[in-house]
């Protein structure tokens, strides 16, 4: 098995993950113990899908460079989000729902985006569209969370 490859599976485990934890967590309550374990272990897998995603795209480059700007600045939310609830910056809270959700917006754009040609009725969808169908359905989403947690910040 190639290195290519290799780091290809690992990506798809790590995203597939992500994708499953992050659902959950959207999906229990918010406090501390099982929405923080599955926190923690939602920002361990966006690691990995971070440094595979950057490796990947660093051999491959001619190809996946793409691939590379969406890794950074995707991991970049998540690790934002996850910074602001560890040190609890002031206004942490919206903070690291804003970075939380945005990372998780931009694992599904990159899902979308890499394998919308083989998925059915979403290959049907402009290419163009899948870069922000996402982001579209996403943000009101994150503002509505933020709107109601935001009386705990205070």
């Amino acid at each position: 098995m190639n290195t290519l490859t290799f780091l290809l599976i690992i990506h798809i485990i790590a995203g597939s993950f992500c994708l499953l934890t992050g659902a959950i967590n959207f999906s229990v309550k918010k406090e501390k113990g099982y929405h923080t374990r599955i926190g923690e272990l939602y920002h361990i897998g966006y690691f990995v899908v971070f440094i595979t995603s950057v490796w990947m795209a660093i051999i491959n480059w001619s190809e996946s460079a793409y691939l590379f700007y969406i890794a950074v600045f995707s991991y970049g939310l998540a690790l934002f989000g996850y910074l602001a609830r560890k040190r609890r910056w002031r206004g942490w809270l919206s903070m690291h729902i804003g970075g939380m959700a945005g990372s998780y917006i931009g694992i599904i754009t990159a899902v979308l985006v890499v394998n919308g040609a083989d998925i059915p009725l979403i290959n049907q969808i402009p290419f163009l569209l899948l870069w922000f169908i996402p982001t579209i359905i996403g943000t009101p989403i994150i503002f509505m969370v933020s709107k109601r947690y935001r009386t705990y910040t205070k």
